[in-house]
């Protein structure tokens, strides 16, 4: 079992508790910008063992009869198709998702805006689809001069020129696909028009990583630089809040630049500034409920180490420039880690060496690591997969969880009739071979059963996985690397 480190029930009582004190702080309405993933946050519970992906979201329905929902997207975004790599969709098409979500979860979805708004027939085409969905869009525009000409953003030639998004509850959760789709820019404009209202709204700041009140070098803050490395995101001491409070406080070099700007525009909206440091927008609460740091610091190297392999493999796949690579191979250095650190890496690369074809091992919970060979029926990672399975069940090595005569038919309908070169079948098709077996034979039932236990277990290939097998592992929650 992997250590636990994270104590998410205390998190999700500070989070809202703090949230609460910060809607107080300024009175009718806060605005409060989510960087980051509001559910499936996968990254925070690698490093924050014990941190549940769905935190955020559990944390907003204790908010929820005091929240709505406001998502942000980008113009130039859906005019450049940019789409969720994690995802393999499209921003608008996340947009929806999103606002299905939400809704199906009992959270209240207000508006979507529309940033950088542009007329262009695929613009037009989305707002379009969303005004059919009963969805209000607003638009928000292109100001000349942004962020460095406050003068004439806060006006009416500039955040003027924007739409008023009306919002009927306390707090406004702003949220977007995914980085520069314009949220801060949404909340501040809104701020403007909320002034010019006389309500007294505010603008605050919810990202998980950097964790502020965690050294520099701790290896949860190493880990979330190694997460954006391809974002050029750079963690750094805010120097705001050093020289406010004489206190360290860790921030990253996109909020510290800005800090500035949004300071003069607050002051200029608001008549003063509620803030003396980018730290101070923060509401996080994550550093005060890390329990055992150790267990969160070897689970954040292990993540370092994960992040390096998936840059070498994204390199190849011309995803990303070689430069990420060579970043994140300072960031292993700066926490003394070592790729041999990951146990389930050498033993797959052993058997590979030894047979000359591709092998895969997979780490249990329990610590045994057990291997996949690749074979004439199966491939390496659908082996590993089998073995797994059987070792969880306490189910012999020497008994065949799927036999020839089950194998051999699935191999011709794929060759003959599916248009595939490799018969050999991967981790999905064994795994619908084993339902089926599960019918009518207890042994692969009880190697069925212990799926569940495949959560958060460490998979290695020694080389890159099909789209089937990654998907495969991916959907059972297990955390896979590969050698390019």
């Amino acid at each position: 079992m992997i250590k636990q480190g994270f104590d998410n029930a205390k998190y999700l009582s500070l989070q809202s508790e703090k949230i609460q004190e910060r809607i107080n702080s300024f009175g009718d309405k806060l605005y409060l910008e989510f960087g980051g993933k509001l559910f499936d946050d996968y990254h925070a519970s690698r490093v924050l063992p014990g941190f549940e992906p769905d935190s955020k979201i559990k944390m907003l329905l204790n908010l929820k009869d005091i929240a709505e929902i406001l998502v942000v997207i980008s113009a130039k975004d859906i005019e450049n198709n940019k789409y969720r790599s994690d995802l393999g969709i499209t921003y608008d098409a996340d947009v929806i998702r999103l606002i299905n979500i939400f809704k199906g979860i009992g959270l209240f979805v207000g508006s979507v805006v529309m940033t950088m708004y542009n007329s262009s027939p695929a613009v037009n085409s989305f707002i379009k689809r969303l005004e059919m969905l009963g969805v209000n869009v607003y638009k928000h525009y292109a100001i000349e001069g942004y962020p460095s000409d406050v003068q004439k953003i806060v006006s009416e030639e500039g955040y003027g020129k924007n739409e008023y998004v009306p919002t009927s509850r306390r707090l406004v959760v702003v949220t977007a696909p995914g980085p520069g789709s314009g949220k801060m820019a949404t909340c501040l404009s809104q701020l403007y028009h909320e002034n010019v209202r006389g309500v007294k709204a505010g603008y605050a700041k919810f990202e998980t990583f950097p964790i502020w009140n965690l050294p520099l070098s701790h290896p949860v803050n190493v880990a979330y630089e190694a997460a954006t490395a391809d974002l050029n995101d750079v963690n750094m001491i805010d120097p705001f809040h050093l020289e406010a409070y004489n206190e360290l406080a860790v921030n990253y070099n996109r909020d510290v630049e800005i800090f500035p700007v949004v300071n003069a525009m607050c002051e200029k909206i608001l008549g003063y500034s509620p803030y003396k440091s980018p730290t101070d927008m923060g509401v996080n609460m994550a550093g005060f409920c890390i329990f055992d740091d150790d267990a969160c610091r070897e689970a954040s190297k292990q993540e370092i180490i994960r992040r390096y392999y998936n840059a070498i493999n994204d390199v190849r796949k011309g995803r990303i420039g070689k430069e990420v690579i060579s970043k994140i191979e300072v960031l292993l250095k700066k926490t003394e880690t070592v790729i041999e650190d990951r146990k389930v890496v050498k033993p797959a690369e052993d058997i590979a060496q030894e047979t000359g074809n591709p092998a895969c091992s997979i780490e249990l919970g329990n610590g045994k690591i057990v291997l996949g060979k690749t074979g004439r029926l199966v491939g390496a990672a659908a082996a590993a997969l089998l073995n797994a399975l059987k070792s969880l069940g306490g189910i012999s090595d020497e008994v065949e969880l799927l036999s020839t005569n089950v194998i051999e038919p699935l191999q011709r309908l794929k060759v003959n009739h599916m248009g595939s070169v490799n018969p050999r079948l991967h981790t999905d098709e064994v795994l619908m071979a084993l339902s089926i077996c599960a019918v009518t034979d207890k042994t692969a039932k009880i190697a069925l059963e212990q799926l569940s236990l495949l959560k958060n277990c460490q998979v290695h290939s020694t080389v890159i996985l099909s789209q089937a097998d990654e998907k495969t592992f991916k959907a059972l929650g297990m955390h896979v690397t590969c050698n390019s």
